[in-house]
């Protein structure tokens, strides 16, 4: 592994973008989605850049780069067009000890932003370590359709339970055993219909009764029998279901993605 994962966080923090062009203002769209700060230094900015640093309550500096700024920041990004001066950024950050970032140029950089998926809370980060950026950019568009945004829906209110579970069940593996069933039954599947009141009203009741786990029943269409036209909620589904009754219709191909211990 080149590079250890981490998530920093930089809510309230100042962080140093040099540069002012659109590369300056794609990263530092990402640093504000973060909460951060930003100071902007560069000769020219970017009347977008610009009303992000200001909005963000941070400042913008309107000239060449000096070692100064670097004075209070919790992490770096050079996103200029010139060599000398991310070569300048990056060996003044990290004499400081500062985290940096020199777009485009992993060797000159502590540290590499990798393409997001952003369900918040839930937040996905993919890399190739900067050796292939469109299998990562693939990679991520993958993802996003894999992880629909009601994950983050789903997360958000196992965040406002978790409380309540831990004085609910006294053991570790008793909450974990019932987050495990919990977030693979019929709160999950409300949520992921868009059905949250239904689905905090369940909740509710499982925690009321733990013993209480009702059956659901689902109709999936098939379709032309190909499995790579089902849709991601159908496979999930399949792959859940205890008992799958099906006609002559389904293709063996379709049951092959069945559960395998599930009756049939």
């Amino acid at each position: 592994m080149d590079y250890f994962p981490i998530f920093m966080s930089l809510r309230g923090q100042p962080c140093l973008v040099v540069g002012g062009g659109v590369v300056a203002m794609r990263k530092a769209r990402a640093l504000v989605r973060s909460g951060a700060a930003l100071r902007v230094v560069a000769p020219v900015i970017d009347q977008g850049l610009r009303q992000l640093a200001e909005d963000s309550g941070g400042e913008v500096l309107q000239r060449e780069f000096e070692a100064a700024d670097l004075q209070n920041v919790r992490l770096v990004i050079a996103a200029t067009d010139s060599e000398p001066v991310n070569e300048w950024v990056s060996r003044a950050a990290q004499q400081l000890g500062l985290p940096v970032n020199v777009v485009d140029q992993p060797a000159l950089s502590s540290f590499i932003m990798p393409a997001v998926v952003d369900r918040s809370p839930v937040v996905i980060a993919v890399s190739s370590a900067g050796r292939a950026p469109v299998l990562t950019r693939l990679l991520k568009a993958r993802i996003e359709t894999l992880v629909p945004a009601a994950w983050g829906k789903l997360a958000e209110l196992v965040g406002r339970y978790r409380g309540r579970v831990r004085q609910r069940f006294a053991s570790s593996r008793e909450r974990n055993r019932f987050w495990t069933d919990t977030l693979q039954g019929v709160v999950a599947d409300l949520v992921f219909a868009g059905q949250h009141q239904q689905a905090e009203q369940v909740l509710n009741e499982l925690l009321d009764n733990p013993q209480q786990q009702a059956g659901v029943v689902y109709l999936i269409g098939a379709g032309p029998g190909d499995p790579d036209l089902l849709t991601f909620r159908a496979l999930r589904l399949m792959q859940r279901a205890d008992v799958v009754v099906y006609d002559r219709l389904v293709s063996p191909q379709i049951l092959d993605m069945v559960r395998k211990d599930a009756q049939m």
